[in-house]
């Protein structure tokens, strides 16, 4: 397989780790009662949606073999629209849906953004025996 498709293939597998987190942990949370609806709390629920999409995400890459660094770097980008997009929700320059529609659009190219930085931890192949630094 070429670097190119190596790279590609573990970003179609993070996209898809994310919802099957976002699904499975969501529905588990609906099933005991924890249900965080987006509409009357905007904040909590995309932390929570984030949170579920991260676990999704780190599972899969540490199943993989990809350190920690790598790991936690990937689900940093579930958290980081957070950063200007909570502020403009807070001073009512978006509402909660255009919260979340902001940050599910930023999130994709914020994960292209973490591979890149490590291009070569996405066109290799990771052993669990090495921790990416």
């Amino acid at each position: 397989m070429t670097q190119t498709r190596r790279f590609a293939l573990h970003y179609i597998e993070m996209v898809i780790a994310m919802f099957v987190g976002m699904f499975a942990l969501g529905f588990l949370q609906e099933a005991v009662g924890l249900s965080f609806s987006h509409h009357a709390q905007p904040e909590l629920g995309y932390l929570v949606m984030a949170f579920n999409m991260s676990v999704g995400m780190a599972a899969w890459m540490r199943f993989r073999g990809h350190g920690w660094r790598p790991t936690l770097e990937m689900c940093l980008a579930m958290f980081v629209p957070i950063v200007p997009l909570f502020p403009l929700f807070w001073l009512g320059v978006i509402d909660g849906g255009g919260l979340m529609v902001l940050a599910h659009v930023a999130m994709f190219p914020l994960m292209l953004g973490a591979m890149l930085l490590r291009r070569s931890e996405y066109t290799g192949c990771a052993t669990k025996a090495t921790e990416a630094a």
